[in-house]
C-alpha cells in the first residue's frame, strides 16, 4: 500500500510513501536520454527525456516505482489489487506493459496535457517482465504543474480521472475515494463551534478538535482522507528546504510505522521510503524507514546525454548528529 501526493508551491512538488514488507535492492536511478527503452510490443525509444526516480534495475532494466523527468512531469505507481486488470493486447491500441507506462509516458511527454491524449491510444496489457517477476496490479498518477491525473484500467477499460485533490491511495478505484471526502466536510483546521446544542455552553477543551472525526487507522480510505486534510491545510513552506519539509510532513502524517499493520503472512507492512521530487528542478529528494535525514538526488549534475543508467543505493543508514560533541 502506498500514498501519493502533489501540490504547487512556487516549484511543484511530487512525493509518495512505499508501504511493503520487503524489498528490492531499489535505488535512485537516472535514466539519461539514449538509453535504448526497448518495449515489449509499443517498439523502442532509443531518445526520450531523461528519467529521474527509484527503480529496481532488473537484467539493466530500470522498474520504475515513481519518478520525474526532466520536464518536470511526474508518476507514481500504486497498488490496486482487486479492481486493476490489465487487457490482452489489442491491435487497434498502443499495448503498453505495467511495468513500461512510467518510462514510456515521462519518456515522451513533456506535460500533463500530452500524456493525456498519449494515453488515449493506450492499453495497459498483459505483458510480464519474467516468470519471476509477474505483473501486480498497479494504477497510476500523473502530475506537473498544471494539475494532476489519475490512471486506473480496470475490467471495462482505461480510465482518466483529472485529481484536483492532488492525492492517490489504493483501492477502491478514485471516484470513490472522491465521493467519500465529502463525508468529512465538517473537518477543520480551526477550533469547532457549537453547531451540536447552541443553548448549550459547549466550548473546545483541546487544540485540535476541529478535526474529531478525521480517520487515524492505515487503511487506504483513510490515508487518503488524511492526506487530501494535511495537503490542503498545510502552510507552504517559504523556500526550498521549507517546502520539502512540507511534503514530509504530509507524508509522515499517513507513514506507517513498523508493527502497525500486518499482512495476512504474518509480515509487517511499513513505510520503507518517503519521497519529494521537485519536479521543476529535477531534484529527488528521499527518506528511509532508518534514516529519517533527508538526502538528495539532483539529476542536472549528471550527464543526461548518456546511453548508461546512472544508480545511487539508499543511504539507509541512521545518521545522528551528536550536537555536544566537547561536552560542556
Amino acid at each position: 500500500m502506498c500514498t501519493a501526493v502533489s501540490l504547487q508551491m512556487g516549484d511543484h512538488y511530487f512525493g509518495r510513501n512505499l508501504d511493503l514488507e520487503y524489498g528490492y535492492a531499489e535505488q535512485i536511478t537516472i535514466t539519461p536520454r539514449r538509453f535504448p527503452f526497448r518495449l515489449r510490443r509499443a517498439g523502442e525509444m532509443p531518445d526520450h527525456y531523461a528519467i529521474v526516480g527509484m527503480a529496481y534495475v532488473a537484467q539493466g532494466y530500470p522498474l520504475y516505482y515513481e519518478a520525474v523527468n526532466e520536464k518536470g512531469l511526474a508518476m507514481a505507481a500504486l497498488n490496486f489489487p482487486i479492481s486493476g486488470v490489465y487487457s490482452a493486447c489489442l491491435e487497434q491500441k498502443e499495448n503498453v506493459a505495467p511495468f513500461e507506462l512510467i518510462p514510456y509516458l515521462l519518456g515522451k511527454c513533456a506535460n500533463l496535457t500530452q500524456a493525456e491524449q498519449l494515453l488515449q491510444r493506450v492499453t495497459v496489457a498483459d505483458l510480464h517482465f519474467s516468470a519471476e517477476l509477474p505483473n501486480t496490479p498497479l494504477h497510476w498518477m500523473l502530475a506537473d504543474g498544471s494539475g494532476s491525473l489519475v490512471v486506473e484500467q480496470t475490467s471495462d477499460g482505461l480510465h482518466l480521472y483529472p485529481n484536483p485533490v492532488g492525492v492517490l491511495t489504493n483501492e477502491p478505484p478514485f471516484p470513490w475515494h472522491a465521493t467519500n471526502l465529502c463525508n468529512f466536510m465538517g473537518v477543520s483546521a480551526a477550533d469547532r463551534q457549537n453547531s451540536f446544542a447552541p443553548p448549550l455552553a459547549l466550548k473546545p477543551f483541546s487544540r485540535g478538535m476541529g478535526g474529531l472525526g478525521l480517520p487515524g487507522d492505515y487503511s487506504s480510505q483513510s490515508r487518503f482522507v488524511r492526506a487530501a486534510f494535511v495537503l490542503h491545510n498545510l502552510a507552504p513552506g517559504q523556500g526550498e528546504e521549507e517546502r520539502v519539509a512540507a511534503i514530509f510532513h504530509t507524508l509522515c502524517s499517513v507513514a506507517m510505522p513498523k508493527g502497525c499493520v500486518i499482512t495476512p503472512e504474518g509480515q509487517a507492512e511499513y513505510t520503507r521510503y518517503a519521497c519529494c521530487c521537485n519536479t521543476t528542478r529535477g531534484i529527488y529528494y528521499y527518506t528511509t524507514y532508518q534514516n529519517p535525514a533527508i538526502t538528495a538526488v539532483d539529476m542536472h549534475r549528471e550527464n543526461l546525454d548518456s546511453s548508461k543508467l546512472i544508480a545511487y543505493p539508499m543511504q539507509t543508514a541512521p545518521q545522528t548528529t551528536l550536537q555536544n560533541q566537547k561536552g560542556g
